[in-house]
């Protein structure tokens, strides 16, 4: 099954773990007419293609994600206002000198003042390495990638079909977005829904809107532990130079799947590396040998 990739990027983002988390909820037993609750909203990739068929309660920190969904759901975005907008912008980015870079910067500090979601889809586009960053004050807080022909028409027409889709999805399921905390969204939970979260990674790179402590996880960890719904919670297990204390310390006792996955998060090839995700959950498994088949692909559908 095609994945659908949603048109906000950002480094970190689920797509090639998708199918793995979605077989997990496959095989809970959890009934696919429950509700989604999602409290890390994040580009949003794992809720848009979730299997589930009941209403989906979502939120963020980032007020800038929450609040673009919301006009693609209301009609203020469409594929066809985006079209228009990212074909001038375009053209002001081409003419514009030091390669782009003034004109970038004129969005940028046009963004911190008005907070366009339009702008906000425009520099996560043309950000340094699909990052995602804001500094202390709010303010989008990422360089400016100098790539030749940044947007070219095929890569305008592909985010332009990629809000399509999203529409498409909105208006198939009830959808709620709230810029709330992760404990205000988990709260909303009952008997019989389903969480799945993903949290910033404790020990790893956060910014102003997605700020982690150990505090924020042992939250975290309490809330998941006293709620009555399943939760599914997404968490790496070590790279080749460390291991997340926090599995230890807290998700050691809930049920733990593991694979191997490469990010592209580093600006140089040696600084990208492989990380072990983890999978954190407390169910048990109704089909346990699909899950340890599941378990023996890598993220392709190759065995390993």
């Amino acid at each position: 099954m095609a994945i659908t990739i949603p048109p906000i990027k950002s480094q970190g983002i689920k797509t090639k773990l998708v199918p793995w988390i979605n077989d997990l909820i496959l095989t809970s037993g959890t009934n696919l007419e429950a509700r989604w609750i999602e409290p890390f909203f994040g580009t949003g990739v794992v809720g848009f293609n979730s299997p589930m068929c009941g209403a989906h309660i979502v939120g963020d920190t980032n007020p800038h994600i929450i609040g673009f969904y919301k006009e693609v759901q209301n009609g203020e975005i469409t594929p066809y206002s985006m079209r228009a907008y990212l074909e001038r912008e375009s053209k002001l980015l081409e003419s514009s000198p030091e390669d782009g870079y003034e004109h970038f910067r004129q969005v940028r500090d046009r963004f911190n003042s008005e907070h366009s979601p339009y702008d906000f889809i425009f520099l996560s586009r043309a950000g340094f390495n699909g990052m995602m960053r804001f500094n202390r004050h709010g303010d989008w807080n990422v360089p400016f990638c100098k790539k030749p022909d940044r947007f070219s028409p095929a890569y305008i027409t592909k985010i332009c079909n990629q809000v399509g889709h999203i529409s498409q999805i909105l208006k198939k399921k009830d959808w709620k977005f709230d810029n709330v905390s992760f404990k205000d969204t988990i709260a909303q939970a009952k008997e019989g829904d389903i969480i799945y979260c993903d949290p910033p990674y404790f020990g790893r790179y956060v910014d102003y809107y997605n700020g982690w402590t150990e505090e924020d996880e042992q939250a975290l960890f309490e809330a998941l532990r006293n709620t009555l719904a399943k939760f599914i919670l997404s968490t790496w297990h070590h790279n080749d130079y460390r291991s997340n204390e926090m599995i230890e310390r807290y998700w050691k006792q809930f049920n733990v799947l593991t694979k191997d996955h490469f990010y592209h998060n580093g600006g140089k090839i040696e600084n990208r590396h492989s990380i072990v995700e983890a999978l954190v959950f407390n169910f048990d498994l109704h089909e346990k040998t699909i899950v340890k088949q599941i378990y023996q692909l890598d993220l392709f559908g190759e065995a390993v």
